[in-house]
């Protein structure tokens, strides 16, 4: 398996820092890039909603939400600093294939959920500022897919320099708000202490802890924390978990102020005068500047509002690419990526607001945060397994303590879902001309995520875990080869992928040619850019590939093999036959990943596509 996000992987050095505090910045970063999640537009949504309608009665839930974010994201930063595997990478190592694909679409519903609030949040702050109507703006979205392709080459301390400027003008924007505001300070205190005013306070609340603990933010920590490459000791990953639990404590109370102040305000201007349905980011902006008596409380107010979904549509990106790498071992250009992401938000966005006007987009917005509260028990439940394994932590496991916090915090989420489900289907039931279609469909339905999640809590207890997380990187292999006196084959082509098909493939390669046999390796880079430009193509996934490839001639060679490369571009069924038919080869090996069924639509079948166009035996091995 590939490393986490692989193109900026270990490219943050920590080690020969002359000064503590260089150190100490050194490892600062990835977790401004997951604070910018807990601002994001969604939360702005439910934190309006709360503060108009229940005052500062509902801080208290701010606040819990952040010492579970806090918790939640420190526990996922010390699993991809131990194991260097992202949360996605782990779960596929840990659970069954049709486990993991279901868990996979939990995830991808998370991101669309997560992007929808973005892409609303975004237009809305166009719109309140520019006055370019609603649709446009969310057409115009599209267009930072660019911005990110450009982060993306500049490095990941670029990224982080440029999330950490919007949180800035996040916070200092919303630090003029509070003192134009000037909101009841003993009632903010109040506010701290839980009470829960009626149902919709739930709902709301609810809302409120998927609005600020993300699914998608635990895969983006595991993986944003790889990107510093620091000593492998046992001091040096103490040294690691203390700087990023001071580097998440740090960013996400800086989160926490930013959630706080906009619930506040919402509570000191909207809720003070009895306008109690001011639910709506539209409705908040243009009643700020009558109420505080001044033209920049709106204009701060929708600057704040484009940075918050632009800094988050970043990181959207990112955690999308980790969960569809991680989960399927399929690598797609970041572009691509985001483009296909934002396409999913944006469709449904222009479908609702075309057919029930600007004025659901708060509602819309909530819903998606209720969303993404749902799918937390399903991210949050094997993190807690995986930090918690004793194996799979190499002695970092967490401790008795914490395990029990962990669990707690997954209680709560869990039993506050099921109970909205649980309302929300009852009221479904209650109301609908046809409860018979709900009965079939609904209800079957969320009985198979209950399920589902039994499942994934008890399994763990009731079957051993795998001692070890297996490393298939090609510095593991464990060569074994048959005692044959003569070898047949003398040139032999080996076409490999970097997966674990690699392994078998070439102890089956050498089995027949032996170490005085000559090897090709053929890699075919299969992007969207290289199906376009051909070996013209520069991009990240090129580079990793030949880094790759010249890693695995590099460590046979070192074994004594005999050993060449050869990178193709396009797509393999035709491009492997071009370059095998203008050599010499003998035979041509290749590995398999055993697809059936689904999985053939899915990816293809090269090997059935390749077979009848070369003019070699073709020898063939399933993983």
């Amino acid at each position: 398996m590939s490393k986490s996000l692989e193109e900026v992987n270990q490219s943050v050095s920590t080690q020969n820092k002359k000064s503590v505090f260089r150190k100490i910045l050194a490892f600062f970063g990835p977790a401004y890039l997951i604070s910018v999640g807990y601002m994001d537009p969604g939360n702005w949504a439910t934190d309006l909603a709360g503060g108009s309608q229940f005052g500062y009665s509902l801080l208290w839930v701010l606040l819990m939400s952040n010492i579970m974010a806090l918790l939640l994201q420190s526990l996922s930063a010390r699993l991809g600093i131990v194991t260097q595997r992202d949360l996605a990478q782990a779960s596929r190592e840990t659970y069954s294939p049709f486990i993991n694909y279901i868990l996979y679409f939990l995830a991808e519903i998370a991101i669309a959920a997560c992007d929808l609030a973005e892409v609303l949040g975004m237009a809305i702050g166009i719109n309140l500022l520019f006055d370019i109507p609603l649709i446009e703006g969310v057409m115009i979205t599209v267009l930072d897919t660019f911005l990110l392709l450009f982060l993306i080459n500049k490095g990941i301390r670029k990224m982080e320099a440029f999330i950490i400027a919007l949180v800035l003008v996040i916070g200092v924007s919303f630090i003029f708000e509070m003192i134009f505001a000037q909101p009841e300070m003993d009632k903010v205190m109040l506010g701290l202490i839980p009470s829960m005013p009626n149902e919709t306070a739930l709902y709301i609340a609810i809302g409120i802890i998927g609005a600020t603990v993300m699914p998608h933010n635990l895969y983006l920590h595991s993986s944003l924390v790889q990107t510093r490459k620091f000593d492998r000791t046992t001091a040096g990953i103490k040294q690691a978990l203390k700087y990023n639990f001071i580097d998440s404590t740090i960013a996400l109370n800086l989160a926490f102020f930013v959630n706080a102040a906009i619930l506040i305000l919402a509570a000191a201007t909207f809720y003070k005068i009895g306008m109690h349905e001011v639910a709506e980011i539209q409705d908040a902006h243009r009643f700020l500047q009558p109420l505080l008596g001044t033209k920049w409380a709106p204009i701060l107010f929708a600057v704040a509002l484009i940075a918050a979904g632009q800094s988050s549509t970043v990181t959207g990106t990112l955690a999308g690419q980790i969960i569809m790498e991680g989960y399927l071992n399929l690598r797609i250009q970041p572009w691509v990526r985001r483009i296909i992401t934002r396409l999913i938000a944006i469709v449904p966005a222009v479908i609702v607001i075309s057919i029930f006007g600007e004025g659901v987009t708060g509602k819309l917005l909530i819903f998606s945060q209720v969303i993404l509260s749902l799918q937390l028990g399903f991210a949050i439940i094997p993190l807690i397994h995986f930090v918690s394994d004793k194996s799979k932590m190499k002695g970092f496991h967490i401790g008795k303590w914490t395990q029990i916090a962990s669990w707690i915090v997954a209680s709560i989420i869990v039993v506050l879902n099921g109970k909205l489900v649980l309302d929300e289907i009852s009221g479904w039931l209650e109301t609908s001309e046809n409860p018979i279609v709900l009965w079939l469909t609904v209800v079957p339905l969320a009985l198979g995520f209950l399920v589902l999640l039994l499942y994934i809590v008890i399994k763990p207890f009731i079957s051993k875990s795998k001692a070890t997380i297996q490393n298939h990187s090609p510095h593991n292999f464990k060569l074994r080869f048959s005692k044959f006196e003569t070898y047949a084959k003398k040139n032999i082509a080996v076409s490999v992928d970097f997966s674990s098909a690699d392994e078998i493939a070439l102890n089956s390669a050498f089995e027949l040619g032996g170490a005085a046999a000559n090897y090709t390796l053929i890699h075919v880079v299969e992007t969207v850019g290289a199906l376009m430009y051909g070996e013209h193509i520069d991009d990240h996934e090129t580079l990793v590939d030949e880094k790759l490839l010249e890693e695995y001639k590099e460590m046979l060679s070192q074994k004594g093999f005999k050993v060449t490369t050869q990178l193709g571009f396009g797509k393999p069924n035709r491009v492997i036959p071009e370059i095998v038919n203008a050599a010499n080869f003998d035979v041509l090996v290749m590995g398999t990943h055993g697809h059936t069924g689904f999985k053939d639509l899915i990816f293809g079948t090269t090997v059935d596509k390749l077979r009848h166009k070369i003019s070699i035996p073709l020898f063939i091995v399933k993983n």
